[in-house]
């Protein structure tokens, strides 16, 4: 399965790695691309002496920080892996040079340099602040990771990737006011690995008050993954959702039977349950009951004498 942080693309640019040599010296100017047509993808190279201090102020004095539109935080650590926020922090003080800035991505690292359980992360609600014009922002990890009520009246797309998201962070997502906020993703993970969220932290997304713009609801990677699809199954914003997910958690066919016994979802043009543990004639039952609808049934599991695990917590 191919996660976000390994895509190859973010925020329809191709991500381009910015690294520093340890002579110092960055990527040859005359070979990078301009500076709006790349996510740039900083990163402290494996075996390096220099740390993140150095990939940015490399960064800063080689691409024209005025027209870049997508930045990524790839690993950030010299040896032992530390907390994202000095990273952050470098980015968040020089907000001022990055007017065009529209999409960040916090930790987009692979699982050769680090399992997402392992990520170190910190308060993430200064880059909400600092960047009054970012319209898309991922997170991945769950360590540490803090976030405070904010209002942000252009972020369109909000995704945290998670082995084992915080209930403090839900809960902060919820209070938020995002009004042109269309597309949230949450993966909630594993107990094992932080993820403390409860039903009841997700019921604030389902009333459609909050978010008058969401198009996508993507409530995911959840080890009470019936609960959800129980409370989908009656929920207010699902009437103008285009497409849903409630795929990568531990669904079985009580849960799809809350779905299919709610509300109509003929309206979807998708349907995300892939990592799921439906038998084969519910999965058959869904494609009867929503012949419209994209369905994405991939990656169906099976049972383990009743234990189940989601797609990503370690």
């Amino acid at each position: 399965m191919i996660f976000t942080r390994t895509s190859e693309q973010f925020h329809g640019l191709p991500i381009v790695d910015f690294t520093v040599s340890d002579a110092a010296l960055p990527s040859d100017p005359a070979e990078l691309p301009e500076a709006g047509a790349a996510a740039w993808r900083l990163r402290v190279a494996y075996g390096s002496e220099g740390g993140f201090d150095e990939v940015w102020a490399a960064f800063l004095a080689t691409v024209d920080p005025a027209g870049v539109r997508a930045v990524l935080i790839g690993p950030w650590w010299v040896r032992d892996y530390i907390p994202v926020e000095g990273a952050l922090a470098n980015i968040v003080a020089e907000a001022l040079r990055f007017p065009a800035l529209e999409a960040l991505y916090v930790a987009h690292v692979s699982y050769e340099d680090c399992e997402i359980s392992w990520l170190e992360l910190s308060d993430v609600t200064p880059v909400l602040t600092a960047f009054p014009g970012l319209t898309e922002l991922v997170v991945c990890g769950g360590n540490g990771l803090r976030l405070s009520p904010v209002r942000h009246d252009r972020l369109t797309e909000l995704r945290f990737e998670s082995g084992g998201l915080p209930t403090e962070v839900v809960q902060a997502v919820a209070a938020s006011e995002l009004p042109a906020l269309e597309s949230l993703v949450l993966w909630f993970g594993a107990e094992e690995y932080g993820g403390d969220a409860t039903i009841d932290d997700v019921a604030p997304f389902l009333d459609g008050t909050r978010l008058p713009a969401l198009r996508h609801l993507g409530l995911q990677n959840s080890e009470f993954q019936d609960e959800i699809a129980a409370a989908v199954a009656h929920a207010p914003v699902v009437a103008r959702l285009e497409s849903l997910s409630l795929s990568m958690g531990v669904l079985s066919d009580e849960g799809a039977t809350a779905l299919l016994e709610g509300q109509p979802l003929t309206h979807l043009k998708a349907l995300d349950l892939h990592h799921h543990y439906l038998t084969d004639p519910m999965q058959e039952r869904l494609r009867q009951a929503l012949p419209g609808v994209e369905i994405d049934l991939s990656d169906a599991e099976e049972d383990d004498d009743g234990w189940r695990y989601v797609a990503e917590a370690e």
